[in-house]
């Protein structure tokens, strides 16, 4: 029986697996919390706004124009801008383990995340994610987000990976299931242990 072609490169999200995610749900909320905005007014204008916002079509300003500043405020774009960057958190565990990784395997890794690209930039400068990742396959960059399988076949083309030699690591079930059907194999990441064995058993194991 043949033996499964080797690893040789990683795809990463970066929200929920090497971070906290940058704009989501609770991160809104808590920012209608914060600034005594109305959630379901303001949820809904996200909401009519999130895919061009993600992809890369709407900026920083035209998203913060149309669901935060639609109306005078009792605040400043750079206060909530600020609330807004102090949502992400790092995963010590996980920032430490891809790069031992990566020198020990010589792998390819490569960001595969719906990111908007003012976020997503100050994520890859404030944690020194451009030292891990070779490419970044953001949505707000290619202009295609997740669900979207032509995220995985640009990732694959980009990283001249074929995909039977990428694993994908993703807190979203749906999207390790899309990159499946791809024949991308994955893990759905919850936690750092059950993600080291994932990799262990690929035989990847960072020491």
């Amino acid at each position: 029986m043949t033996e499964p072609a080797p690893i040789t490169t990683l795809f990463l999200d970066i929200g929920g697996v090497l971070l906290t995610n940058g704009w989501d749900h609770g991160s809104r909320r808590r920012a209608a919390e914060t600034f005594g905005l109305d959630w379901d007014a303001m949820e809904t204008r996200h909401q009519a706004h999130v895919d061009a916002y993600e992809r890369g079509y709407l900026g920083l300003d035209g998203y913060l124009d149309r669901v935060i500043f639609n109306e005078p405020r009792l605040f400043g774009r750079e206060a909530f801008w600020e609330f807004m960057c102090a949502q992400s958190q790092p995963d010590p565990g996980m920032l430490a383990l891809f790069p031992r990784l990566k020198q020990r395997y010589g792998l390819k890794i490569v960001a595969v995340s719906n990111e908007a690209r003012e976020l997503n930039a100050y994520r890859i400068r404030t944690f020194g994610l451009d030292r891990l990742f070779d490419v970044f396959v953001s949505s707000s960059f290619v202009h295609v987000r997740k669900p979207d399988p032509e995220i995985f076949r640009m990732a694959l083309e980009i990283s001249l990976s074929p995909p039977e030699r990428v694993f994908y690591i993703d807190n979203t079930r749906e999207f390790v299931e899309l990159a499946a059907s791809l024949g991308i194999s994955g893990h759905t990441h919850t936690d750092l242990a059950s993600t080291e064995q994932a990799l262990a058993a690929l035989g990847l194991v960072a020491e």
